[in-house]
Formats: C-alpha cells, sequence, structure tokens
C-alpha cells in the first residue's frame, strides 16, 4: 500500500522546483492500493509544489444545437435526447468522472478557486493569475500562462491522451478548433477554441523522451514534461506533418474535420 511518504518520495526525485507550477492529470487507481486515497495524492502535491492546476471539465453542461457553423464535427439536430440531459451550469457543479477523483479532491478543497468555462473549467491552489487567464473565447489561455510561469505537466498513473496542454499546442500551430455549446444561467452560450480529439495523443511519446523526466511509484508511473518543450513539440510536429496526433477512427467527426481543412496538393 502507497503512503503520502510514497508519493512525497517519488514526487522529489522528479527534481523540479517548488516554485513552478504544475498542471497535474491523475489516475488514483492506476498507482493500486492507496492509503487515503485521493485526499493522499493530493496533499503530495500540494506539499510539493505551490501552485496547483488540474482541468474539471463538465461536458454535461453541452448542448447540440438544430443549426450551427459549417465544418464544425458536430450533428445538428441530432441532440435532442441528450439535450434533455443536459445540466445547467454552476460554479459548483462536480467535475466529470472522466476526470478522475484526484481532480474533483482539488474543486473541493478549502483553499481551491475555479475558472469561469462553463464546460472547460480548471481548479487550481495558488493558481488566481493562471485561472483568470482563461475567457470564453480563450479557454486554453491557462496553458499558456503556465508557459509564462515555467510550468510543468504531471501526468499521474495517465498518458498522453488526457493532456491537456498538447491542445494548446494544437491550437498555436493552427489547428482546426470548434465550437460546442453550454448550457448557463445565462442561455445557451457558444464556446469557441473547442479542442478536437486526444485518442491519437500517444504518438507524441517518443518525441518527448529527451525533456520529460518518470519515476515508478507502485503499480503506475509519474511523469513530467516542461509546458514550453511539450508545446514546441507539438507544434514541431504538426509542422512537418499537419495530420500529425489525429486518431485513426473513420467515424471521428473531429479527427475527420481537421483533415478536411488541411489543404494538401495534387
Amino acid at each position: 500500500m502507497l503512503t503520502f511518504r510514497d508519493f512525497i518520495t517519488g514526487l522529489r526525485r522528479l527534481d523540479i522546483d517548488r516554485s513552478q507550477p504544475v498542471i497535474v492529470h491523475a489516475s488514483l487507481s492506476a498507482f493500486g492500493e492507496v492509503h487515503g486515497g485521493a485526499e493522499t495524492i493530493l496533499g503530495a502535491l500540494w506539499s510539493s509544489f505551490e501552485t496547483l492546476v488540474m482541468p474539471v471539465f463538465t461536458y454535461k453542461t453541452m448542448l447540440i444545437p438544430e443549426v450551427g457553423p459549417p465544418d464544425n464535427a458536430i450533428s445538428y439536430g441530432s441532440g435532442k435526447d441528450a439535450n434533455r440531459m443536459a445540466e445547467l451550469y454552476h460554479p459548483d457543479m462536480p467535475a466529470d468522472s472522466m476526470m478522475g477523483v484526484v481532480a474533483e479532491a482539488l474543486r473541493t478543497h478549502p483553499k481551491a478557486e475555479r475558472s469561469i468555462h462553463p464546460i472547460l473549467s480548471f481548479a487550481g491552489i495558488n493558481a488566481k493569475q493562471i485561472l483568470d487567464s482563461q475567457t470564453l473565447q480563450a479557454p486554453l489561455h491557462p496553458i499558456r500562462t503556465l508557459i509564462d510561469e515555467e510550468g510543468w505537466v504531471l501526468l499521474m498513473g495517465v498518458d498522453q491522451t488526457v493532456n491537456t496542454s498538447i491542445h494548446y499546442g494544437e491550437q498555436l500551430a493552427g489547428r482546426k478548433q470548434l465550437i460546442r455549446w453550454a448550457l448557463t444561467s445565462q442561455g445557451v452560450v457558444p464556446c469557441q477554441g473547442f479542442p478536437g480529439c486526444s485518442d491519437g495523443f500517444e504518438d507524441i511519446t517518443p518525441h518527448l523522451e529527451v525533456v520529460s523526466r518518470s519515476v515508478r511509484l507502485g503499480e503506475g508511473v509519474i511523469q513530467a514534461i516542461p509546458v514550453v518543450n511539450l508545446v514546441g513539440v507539438v507544434c514541431g510536429m504538426l509542422k512537418e506533418n499537419p495530420l500529425a496526433l489525429l486518431c485513426e477512427r473513420e467515424d471521428c467527426e473531429r479527427c475527420n474535420a481537421v483533415r478536411a481543412s488541411v489543404s494538401t496538393p495534387d
């Protein structure tokens, strides 16, 4: 059984200055049995770093309209049943379960704050500048602020397919962005700059070997990558191949929309 001290030791072995902010994606179950559960991992992170950020997305607020802009990787009018299940966004809304119990533990921490986006919000401790940089038009701008503050990505028992910072690299490289809609107290709000599919992101792994650090802890691995290096690698890959990091599913609307947006010579 892993303990608080085990996680403290593992995080220390990554040799990251505690003043540098971290954006964390974590799976509790990946490490096997952890004494104290999600609170133990969160406590170890908060003891190791002065600034913590995690995505606490709320996809349950999303609606599919009857009509909208073309080439948007969405089947307009197909969401009648799902739309009835959509929930009104509020700042205390729990993160979707796919975000993980560690992210939800951060969201509910007494010292945590949350950014304003009704779908793609982030929670953080001592991260006001990072969280405040998010807007409806620029949902991924907190990643830009993390770069400015020499931040790191921590993948705790998860792979690159959950790495939100890769989406910011796609955006910087000029990859097609989408629009989605959220149910809020101000009505249905269009959310621009919505990212695409992440199922192909594992392809970046060999390109990060030089800049990443990792430690094994119990049954899981903690990987650390400087955000600036990560985003730079993404931009380089997409410059060399505009179709890099897309998934291989023939029915993926989002990846197919990106492919259609890329002009290729005859």
